[in-house]
């Protein structure tokens, strides 16, 4: 799995101590997934670590948005796993209303983050919480790298993509609503109403995914890269093989992982291997030399975690990206 970088809390608390005491919230404790009170005073302020989380709020806000500091903690377009919060970042959730981030394994810093917050009437939604036993744990697929084991770490391992099922943003998105009406009580009918519109548009999206894979004929994909994508692929009765689970922190592959996906690939006669965006390709391209099937393509599924500030601002959204890995699908299956 990743390496989970929490030593720089300590630095970042350090530097942020002053001003700063305590409130909690984690995966593992008996606190409900939204907790918390009313609004503090000044504008409305929302922290979201990852993509998806800040496009919800603002969907749901709707116009209200614009009223509100409503700060995205990944904005540079960091993969979750790979996150360090600054001084800046802990001093942005110590004092928000709200703050929304994922929870599980790469989320480990943000208990010692809550534990110095200054605002005790924060609401903290926690996504693996929050959706309970809809989280799945990570799993190991035939021909996949080994990960290695830490001594004495027996953890279950949950995979933290959530986000990709519409169902769980559903349920986000719903949470999401009900925080702000608690913390601005004052515009709850329009939480509530752009909630209502925005399920609609998550149904429509839903219905585009069931009608591109309902009939398909072959609905295994090959992924030489990192596999995020398994509540999607749940979701809508999809099957895969891939190089690694989704969280791996690997970039190489084995022989034996190259020659197994080979063989799948030579099998199920595809014409396409899939990566996850930023993917330099190289072990798709390796999987294709090592196959009988040279004439192919590789093609790109986006993850929704790392998102740039830069495509926010050009109009890129949750279901625009949801989109365009409902249009790859539709072409490979036809």
């Amino acid at each position: 799995m990743f390496i989970r970088k929490t030593g720089i809390i300590s630095l970042a608390m350090a530097v942020a101590a002053a001003g700063l005491t305590g409130c909690g919230a984690s995966r593992e404790s008996d606190t409900a997934a939204v907790t918390g009170g009313a609004k503090t005073s000044g504008k409305l302020s929302v922290v979201c670590t990852i993509f998806p989380e800040y496009d919800w709020v603002k969907q749901v806000m709707g116009d209200h948005a614009d009223e509100a500091n409503v700060t995205y903690l990944l904005s540079s377009g960091t993969d979750l796993h790979n996150y360090q919060p600054t001084a800046s970042d802990i001093m942005s959730i110590s004092s928000c209303d709200i703050f929304i981030h994922v929870g599980g394994e790469s989320d480990k810093w943000v208990d010692d983050a809550l534990d110095e917050a200054v605002n005790k009437d924060m609401q903290v939604i926690d996504l693996m919480e929050l959706l309970g036993d809809s989280a799945k744990e990570e799993e190991i697929k035939e021909g996949m790298e080994a990960e290695e084991e830490e001594d004495g770490d027996d953890e279950v391992e949950y995979d933290e993509h959530v986000w990709l099922s519409l169902k769980n943003a559903k349920v986000v998105c719903s949470a999401i609503s009900e925080a702000l009406s608690k913390a601005d009580p004052d515009n709850a009918a329009d939480y509530s109403s752009s909630l209502d519109d925005y399920t609609k548009k998550l149904d429509d999206m839903d219905e585009s995914f069931r009608a591109v894979t309902e009939n398909a004929e072959n609905k295994t994909l090959i992924f030489g890269d990192r596999f995020p994508f398994r509540y999607l692929f749940d979701d809508y009765g999809l099957d895969y093989y891939a190089a690694f689970i989704g969280c791996s922190a690997e970039s190489e592959a084995s022989f034996s992982t190259i020659s197994f996906l080979s063989d799948k690939f030579n099998e199920l006669e595809c014409d396409t291997i899939f990566t996850i965006e930023n993917s330099d390709k190289s072990i798709a391209e390796a999987v294709i030399r090592n196959s009988d099937r040279k004439d192919c393509t590789v093609a790109e599924l986006n993850s929704i975690q790392s998102v740039s500030m830069n495509d926010v601002n050009s109009g890129v959204t949750y279901l625009s990206l949801m989109q365009q890995n409902c249009d790859v699908l539709a072409e490979y299956l036809g």
